[in-house]
């Protein structure tokens, strides 16, 4: 019986032993960022309906507005490596590519009351002034499910037109990366990304409508996509849908890249 005591005891002297190394593991860890200087990543996927951004839950007991993944980073780290770094240890995502948005650097983008009260529980120095570089990218939602670490208490696709407050001056970069979306999708066929290999033009449609957050007439959207020739009809059908099958369609990267080549890349509606 004792020696099954002392085991126990043993063992709990040595979890505490672990825990307190890994405690001191990351906070040196946190030593070596850049109080001044971080990343914040936007992240768009599409379900077939609405365009959704990829959030965080700094949730510590209270009720903190959610946030877009983002941290400070190494004094080492070239801005691009820190922007993969963060996004993978908040939200598990990875291998995605990131574009820059631009720098976001307004004084009080982290007085707020309820931002200053949670950085002094997570940063050396919460009242530095934090410059930040926002990032996007688009990704096809059934290909990455986040699963949150570090203070990312929880992870999670919402719909852009769902969001109405975010942390720091969150809003600000989310509504920055909607505005260059919303440009990209104007002179590269960008939204292909978010849809799958093969697709419908209703499904293609309703992207375009989400992305440029007003109506197009299906007509005349399905008339310019075909003039373009970018989608190839695969003479297929859907299968397996409670509705009537529609034609599928898969983007055609060959004529893309003509039209890239004759300096046609109007693609705007």
């Amino acid at each position: 019986m004792f020696f099954l005591v002392l085991c126990v005891i043993l063992t709990l002297s040595n979890i505490q032993n672990t825990h307190k190394l890994i405690e001191d593991i990351e906070k040196n860890r946190r030593q070596e960022l850049n109080p001044n200087i971080s990343v914040d990543c936007v992240i768009f996927g599409f379900d077939f309906d609405k365009l959704n951004v990829l959030v965080i839950d700094r949730a510590d007991g209270s009720r903190l507005p959610c946030a877009l993944p983002g941290d400070l980073i190494f004094n080492h780290e070239h801005l691009d490596h820190a922007a993969i770094r963060v996004l993978e240890e908040l939200t598990g995502l990875k291998n995605i590519y990131l574009e820059q948005i631009g720098a976001f650097g307004d004084p009080n983008r982290i007085s707020k009351e309820s931002d200053q009260s949670w950085l002094q529980k997570v940063r050396e120095q919460p009242q530095a002034r934090v410059v930040t570089i926002g990032y996007y990218s688009l990704v096809k939602m059934e290909n990455y499910l986040p699963q949150a670490s570090s203070f990312a208490k929880s992870a999670a696709w919402i719909p852009v037109n769902k969001i109405t407050e975010l942390a720091f001056d969150h809003m600000e970069i989310l509504d920055a990366a909607k505005q260059r979306l919303k440009q990209m999708i104007n002179i590269r066929p960008i939204g292909f990304n978010l849809l799958p290999e093969k697709f419908t033009l209703s499904q293609l449609h309703r992207l375009y409508e989400a992305i440029l957050d007003k109506p197009l007439d299906k007509r005349n959207f399905r008339r310019k996509i075909q003039k373009l020739e970018l989608v190839k009809n695969l003479k297929e059908k859907q299968f397996g849908v409670p509705h009537k099958p529609s034609q599928l369609f898969m983007f055609d990267g060959k004529t893309y890249e003509k039209l890239m080549q004759t300096g046609i890349n109007n693609f705007g509606f």
